[in-house]
């Protein structure tokens, strides 16, 4: 028969390994604090199947323990925790950069797109730039950016009879 403690810390580290996988699988969540505590508890109940059940000072000391898992995890969570680029980019930021042209971009018209980094913009120019031509930021208006071709001789497209 299981004592409800080891029990208890079964759980307890099943509960803890679980929010841990999470954190690897969603970068960002703040819960391998938790689940370290959750875990560091788990694994003294393991240790002493009784310390839920025998005195009062078995609950303090899961307390401790939790208190300094959480205090100890902090610090490394800080160091290894991704730190993502804000998503919020204004047309002047862009100014310079470089990107993949996507849908055709066609002269006096915001039909074309241009993917810069994880975005998709739309692209203006004054020429036909067709897809997959890189294509370099030189301005925007609105929404849409203004873009000139990196490469002149891909812009260009086929020659007639070569």
């Amino acid at each position: 028969m299981v004592d409800i403690g080891s029990g208890v810390g079964l759980v307890l580290v099943a509960g803890g390994i679980i929010l841990i996988a999470f954190e690897f699988v969603h970068p960002g969540m703040f819960i391998v604090i938790p689940g370290t505590v959750v875990t560091a508890s788990g694994f003294l109940y393991l240790l002493d199947p009784g310390l839920l059940t025998t005195s009062i000072f078995g609950p303090l000391l899961v307390a401790g323990v939790a208190i300094l898992s959480a205090l100890l995890t902090l610090p490394i969570y800080q160091r290894l925790g991704k730190v993502h680029v804000p998503m919020a980019t204004v047309l002047d930021s862009l100014q310079g950069e470089t990107g993949l042209v996507i849908v055709p971009v066609v002269p006096d018209s915001m039909s074309g797109k241009v993917r810069i980094h994880s975005e998709v913009w739309s692209a203006r120019s004054d020429r036909s730039i067709p897809a997959g031509v890189r294509v370099q930021v030189v301005g925007g208006r609105g929404v849409s950016v203004w873009v000139t071709p990196v490469d002149e001789e891909k812009a260009a497209g086929p020659t007639v009879g070569g």
